[in-house]
């Protein structure tokens, strides 16, 4: 036997004791399998960007808790993308919805961190200016400086 091989002690179901061999290849075998049927399953459909805005302001409309809001954010912020000022007033809504300033404040941080320079943000900050103000919603630079 080759020392790749393993023996994998195991209880019948009458309670007898035996010895399986365990050979690690076919473990790589039948993992690259699944991989393969993982592979197809992972699969998804191009989705475009009024498709995105529409599916994240829907779900951040329905949000009833924290944790609900703060997972439907780190969903939406894993894209390749910066969402639109409608799903941020959206977020920024539900967060006060569910009575968490902090994750209000944060959803800036988070845009700030994926827009690609200063100027982006500050037309978000701009852009979302009226929401803030409705919501009491200060950001990070204004607490801090104060």
């Amino acid at each position: 036997m080759t020392s790749k091989t393993h023996y994998h002690r195991h209880i019948s179901r009458d309670n007898h004791v035996g010895s399986t061999i365990f050979d690690p290849a076919c473990i790589d075998q039948v993992l690259d399998f699944y991989c393969c049927f993982r592979g197809y399953a992972a699969h998804h459909e191009e989705e475009s960007f009024d498709a995105f805005n529409t599916r994240y302001v829907g779900f951040f409309d329905a949000v009833e808790d924290l944790f609900e809001l703060q997972r439907g954010l780190n969903n939406c912020f894993a894209y390749d993308l910066v969402p639109s000022p409608e799903v941020i007033e959206s977020a920024l809504r539900a967060s006060r919805r569910v009575n968490d300033y902090s994750t209000a404040v944060r959803i800036f941080e988070g845009i700030k961190q994926k827009v690609e320079n200063e100027n982006q943000y500050k037309q978000y900050v701009d852009a979302l200016k009226g929401v803030r103000e409705e919501l009491g919603i200060q950001l990070k630079e204004e607490l801090y400086s104060a």
